[in-house]
């Protein structure tokens, strides 16, 4: 089957059929505009035109002087969770602790609501006024509040609002995998931004300004893989050079607010056009109560709104009561600060234990992991480890531009004895290599 066409959605529309009917298959190389056109007897721009189609509907890439070549079919990419039927100790899930999470079925015969119905105010009022009160002191000016299902829902729709496919978004490197995949089902180009124990790196954020970024994403507390949180002095550094660059998108993902062990500092300048913060409930409440409350500038929450309408897809009110009435509990309240210790003694006796064996581990202040670079391939090191009995994940799960030559190793569940077995086997896997 040859490529037809006389028009720009003739030829495009051919070549769909080609991809659809598998003549066509990822990572085939399509005709250069010049050839396709004179073989076709049309305008070059007419070629053009019809590749800029199929780029945009995800068919195909173009690369410049490298061509245009089929794209695969789009992934969700690797996923936090459970390994199902592995008889390793998975310490690669990215789990909370499930006794420190609360019972819905207890919390809903009190708090259920009445039935709600098309047109009515998406946001219980309790709800509104409770991610008011939490989220308005961290606030750079008058905000509004939207909620989203999770963190990673709120940045995609926060990026689908302001942003179109192909505009180049600056996050951590290395990133947590679920933003990666957001964005990159978004049609978004990210930018990996260095990282240290106290966050980005002033002078790499400035490097990803100067590569034209419409928008840095930063998360200020418990880094998803590495535990770092911003300190005050490199947070004021960060909000400085922002300020430089106010049209901008700012979004500050704080996932792990209910759960922090760190005060939060802001990176949003009171000059930033276009800014949201956003806290998710999943980790203190479970990854089922996919809730998270959006504060963000009055422009921005009207493009929310626009898709959060109540005809649309408004969070279930069922959800947004269990949510209220689990913040409003002073037992849930008790389980928080229980699990809260509970992570941060895990994590010191994961860190205590490797460095008893003589393996350096970066700081972390917060989340469920601990963060390990490797001298050696982390393939290899994590394939020895399985031989041992050891799920982990491997580092380049969470790369942006950068090689993330490490582990990451949830230590949310850890049992008694299995941080120092851990250790050692680590230990023994980097002395013998694979």
């Amino acid at each position: 089957m040859k490529i037809t066409g006389k028009t720009a959605l003739e030829i495009s529309e051919c070549i769909r059929a080609m991809v659809q009917s598998e003549d066509l298959l990822p990572g085939d190389s399509l005709p250069p505009v010049r050839e396709l056109a004179e073989t076709l007897g049309v305008n070059r721009n007419t070629v053009a035109a019809a590749y800029k189609r199929l780029a945009k509907a995800g068919i195909a890439v173009t690369r410049g002087r490298l061509g245009t070549t089929i794209c695969a079919p789009p992934r969700a990419g690797e996923q936090e969770g459970l390994s199902s039927g592995t008889a390793l100790i998975d310490l690669a899930d990215g789990n909370p602790d499930p006794q420190w999470l609360p019972d819905p079925q207890a919390l809903l015969a009190e708090c259920l609501p009445r039935p709600f119905l098309y047109g009515e105010d998406t946001i219980l009022p309790e709800l509104r006024q409770l991610g008011h009160d939490w989220l308005k002191p961290d606030c750079p000016s008058d905000h509004q509040l939207e909620l989203t299902h999770g963190a990673v829902d709120a940045i995609e729709r926060l990026a689908t609002a302001h942003l179109v496919p192909g505009d180049k978004v600056a996050v951590e490197d290395p990133c947590f995998l679920g933003t990666i995949n957001a964005l990159r089902l978004a049609g978004m180009q990210t930018v990996g931004v260095e990282i240290d124990d106290a966050g980005m790196r002033p002078e790499a954020l400035e490097a990803a300004l100067d590569q034209g970024v419409q928008a840095v994403l930063v998360t200020p507390r418990a880094h998803n893989p590495t535990g770092c949180s911003l300190s005050r002095r490199r947070a004021d550094a960060l909000k400085r050079i922002l300020a430089a660059h106010p049209n901008v998108l700012v979004i500050v993902d704080d996932h792990f607010a209910l759960l922090a062990e760190t005060p939060y500092h802001s990176i949003i300048p009171a000059t930033t056009a276009r800014w949201a913060l956003i806290r998710s409930v999943s980790k203190g409440l479970g990854p089922d109560l996919r809730l998270a409350f959006v504060a963000c500038d009055p422009a921005t929450a009207e493009r929310l709104r626009t898709r959060l309408a109540p005809g649309m897809t408004w969070i279930s009110h069922i959800l947004q009561a269990i949510v209220g009435a689990c913040l409003a509990s002073k037992d849930v309240r008790k389980r928080l600060d229980k699990a809260r210790s509970e992570y941060a003694r895990h994590r010191e006796e994961m860190r205590t234990a490797l460095q008893a064996q003589g393996i350096e581990v970066p700081p972390a202040s917060g989340g469920f992991n601990v963060w390990l670079p490797l001298p050696g391939d982390a393939k290899d090191v994590a394939y020895a480890l399985a031989k041992k009995g050891w799920l982990v994940r491997l580092g380049s799960a969470f790369e942006v531009q950068g090689q993330a030559r490490a582990i990451r190793v949830t230590v949310s569940r850890l049992q008694d004895g299995q941080a120092q077995r851990f250790a050692e086997d680590l230990k023994s896997c980097l002395a013998t290599g694979p």
